[in-house]
């Protein structure tokens, strides 16, 4: 049996599959998207794909669960924007690994503004790896993307410049061991050449050389087609996302903050840009730890800035069709 909206009569399940079909836009490492979503009558079910060739980039699957962390988010916005509520309960399963979240208890409260306007950055939202522009961040733009980071047991950390020089120091290492690891290259290699796929990262979103930036970003193993500009990100601000258990359930809380101060930055007309390098590899993750003041662990490094609108940004990166993410075919009863 379906559920009806109040106003509208549509079929629950048709806002389910809308709203997995919306966080296909979610921000994921390597572009893998690797969000996979089944649609039930009463519930929608979140899993993680399988078939990802990360594991040299991420062997406990941290980055893969913090980017499902952020379609979960993506989902529940979507929701929200289309009047549902939810009740949303992770890892609700401890025989099912995979299954990292299961949304029911759906309730019709009417269309949420706030969610309303988020739905729409999330079609702007994209990773611009440029120089951002001089002019420094505001203070109000900056705390408000730290309080949207802030969820349960998820905090987002902003670094002073002296711990800006260490994440910096830490980062170039990290770039050099992946240099060097030939796991890593291949991986690298495998996620900048997937044209037409709907996954990767293509070389138009990727700088034709090195941006001039305070703590250097992930070398892809290619140049890529994106102009960077003589600019250097002296304006930036660093941030770690952080929280203070490091197991699977806090990766996926994890990625729902990292989009909810993604999505307003973007509203803020703010650019992020993760730097996971730095916490793929154990000494320098421990060296973002002492950051910490070993109060937590990290998930994620971000930069932060407003970006130099004196030149086009990258594209958007390519996305799967909606049918590669989303399973309707148990919508409307039989077998779950």
């Amino acid at each position: 049996m379906s559920h009806e909206t109040p106003a509208t009569g549509r079929p629950l399940t048709t806002a389910l599959a809308e709203a997995a079909a919306t966080s296909g836009r979610a921000p994921s490492v390597h572009n893998t998207q690797p969000w996979r979503w089944k649609v039930l009558p009463d519930a929608l079910e979140l899993r993680m794909a399988r078939d990802l060739r990360i594991s040299a980039t991420d062997p406990e699957g941290r980055l893969v669960t913090l980017s499902c962390g952020a379609a979960l988010h993506h989902a529940c916005v979507a929701l929200a924007a289309q009047g549902w509520t939810a009740v949303v309960e992770r890892m609700p399963d401890p025989g099912q690994p995979e299954l990292l979240a299961r949304l029911t208890g759906f309730r019709h409260t009417g269309a949420d503004p706030d969610a309303m306007r988020l739905v729409q950055c999330m079609q702007v939202r994209h990773t611009d790896r440029r120089p951002v522009s001089d002019e420094p961040l505001p203070g109000a733009a900056l705390d408000e993307i730290v309080a949207a980071a802030h969820a349960d047991d998820v905090r987002l950390q902003i670094l002073d410049p002296d711990q800006v020089m260490d994440l910096a120091a830490a980062a170039s290492q990290a770039g050099t061991v992946a240099a060097e690891d030939p796991q890593t290259r291949e991986e690298l290699e495998y996620w900048t050449s997937r044209a037409g796929t709907g996954t990767g990262l293509p070389p138009e979103v990727l700088p034709e050389q090195a941006p001039q930036t305070t703590v250097p970003g992930r070398d892809f193993g290619r140049p890529g087609t994106l102009p960077v500009g003589p600019g250097h990100d002296q304006a930036a601000r660093y941030g770690i996302l952080w929280g203070t258990e490091d197991e699977p359930d806090n990766w996926l809380r994890a990625g729902e903050g990292l989009s909810s101060a993604w999505l307003t930055a973007t509203r803020l007309g703010v650019s992020v840009v993760p730097l996971s390098g730095v916490v793929e590899l154990e000494g320098t993750r421990l060296t973002v730890r002492r950051l910490l003041a070993g109060l937590g662990y990290p998930y994620l490094t971000l930069r932060l800035g407003l970006q130099d609108p004196a030149h086009a940004g990258p594209p958007h990166t390519p996305r799967l069709a909606t049918e590669e993410i989303v399973d309707t075919s148990a919508a409307h009863g039989g077998d779950r």
